[in-house]
Order: C-alpha cells, then sequence, then structure tokens
C-alpha cells in the first residue's frame, strides 16, 4: 500500500494519490453495477473498499471505518444476493423493491441511534477521529446504504446521496481531491440507478392481466 499512496499527478492544486484514484474507479464500476443489478457489483466494491482503506487508514478514521463496513456488508450482500437468486427479475438479475414504511421506520431510527453512538465513542477517544460528528455519519450511512442495496431496495440510492452530502466536502477538505470528483460522478450515477430502480419496482409490482403474457 505503501507505493499506491504516493502521488499520481495533481489536479487544480490538489494532489492526486493513486490509492485515491484507482479505489474510486473501482468503487464507480461498482455502482454502475449495482445499478444494473449485476451480483460482480459485490466484489468490486470489496476490491475499492480494501484499496481506500489503505488510502485513509491513519489518517481520515472514519472514512477508513466506512471502508471497512464497505468490505463486510459487500461478502454479505453477496450472499444475500446469491441467496435471493430466486428472486431474480426476468432479466435474470435481482428485483428490486420498495422498503415498507416498517423497515424505513427502522433504518432511520439505526442510521440516528448508530450515528449518535459511534460519534460519542470517537470523543472518548479522540485518537479515533478528529472530527467525530461527520466521520460517524459517514460510517454509520454507509451501512445503512449498503443493507438496504443488500435487502435490493430501491432507498439505498437515497441514503447514499445523504452519505455523499457530507463526504464530498470532507474529502476536499482533506486532501482527497479525486474522491471529491468522483463524487460529483457517483451523484450523476445514483440518480439515474434511482430512477431505474423505481421504474422495475414499479413493473415488478404491477400484476399481468389474466391472459395477458407476463
Amino acid at each position: 500500500m505503501n507505493s499506491l499512496n504516493t502521488e499520481a499527478f495533481s489536479l487544480f492544486g490538489q494532489h492526486i494519490l493513486w490509492s485515491d484514484m484507482i479505489g474510486n474507479i473501482f468503487g464507480l464500476i461498482a455502482l454502475a453495477l449495482g445499478w444494473r443489478r449485476s451480483i460482480w457489483s459485490w466484489p468490486v466494491q470489496f476490491l475499492a473498499g480494501l484499496i481506500l482503506f489503505g488510502a485513509f487508514y491513519g489518517h481520515l478514521t472514519g472514512s477508513a471505518g466506512k471502508q471497512a463496513i464497505v468490505m463486510v456488508v459487500a461478502l454479505y450482500g453477496w450472499w444475500q444476493w446469491n441467496r435471493r437468486s430466486k428472486e431474480q427479475g426476468a432479466d435474470g438479475h435481482i428485483a428490486p423493491r420498495f422498503a415498507t414504511w416498517r423497515e424505513r421506520g427502522a433504518m432511520a431510527a439505526a442510521a440516528a441511534v448508530g450515528t449518535v453512538a459511534v460519534a460519542l465513542l470517537f470523543k472518548a477517544y479522540p485518537s479515533l477521529s478528529w472530527d467525530p460528528w461527520p466521520d460517524a455519519y459517514i460510517f454509520v450511512g454507509t451501512v445503512v446504504a449498503m443493507y438496504a442495496q443488500a435487502r435490493g431496495m430501491v432507498e439505498f440510492w437515497i441514503a447514499w446521496l445523504l452519505v455523499d452530502l457530507v463526504g464530498v466536502p470532507l474529502n476536499f477538505a482533506n486532501g482527497y481531491a479525486f474522491s471529491g470528483f468522483v463524487y460529483v460522478i457517483y451523484g450523476a450515477l445514483v440518480l439515474w440507478g434511482m430512477r431505474d430502480w423505481w421504474l422495475r419496482s414499479r413493473t415488478a409490482a404491477r400484476p399481468a392481466l389474466e391472459g395477458a403474457p407476463a
């Protein structure tokens, strides 16, 4: 990882690290595969998380912790999508759905309680994070977003948008410019992906007319 943490090039006065650049390129590929509902989204997310963990470790604890969670939940999502292969849509990929109101409430409550708990942990041990609340928000928000993706919920796109609202300025402020620039592209992919999953979830939920081809 030492060689990956060297400077690749400079852009507008910002120093771009190899690990930051390569990890985020894999992250973009994983997000695009998630949009297409391909199971290969998960191993690519794991690889992106591994590279970015090395980039952030020792400097941005919350972001490094986020990548550790990415790796763990990527394995969970991979297992979930393999297990739920019988729930695939007509195109052979996982069929997206909207979360129930109970699931939404549970995820919102978990995000709120988890953010407070992790922030208090960071504040109790300052060596873990110099900016506890944004780090905790990113850390917990990532868990919620990837859990929702693993369950095939359309809401996972909204969760990623909420994480990025804090993650983008935090990356720029700490010298990870490539992460900041890439998150602009992430934003576009998230909006398109959310629209695609939303339309597909409505199609999947619409009952076929009797006598009509499914």
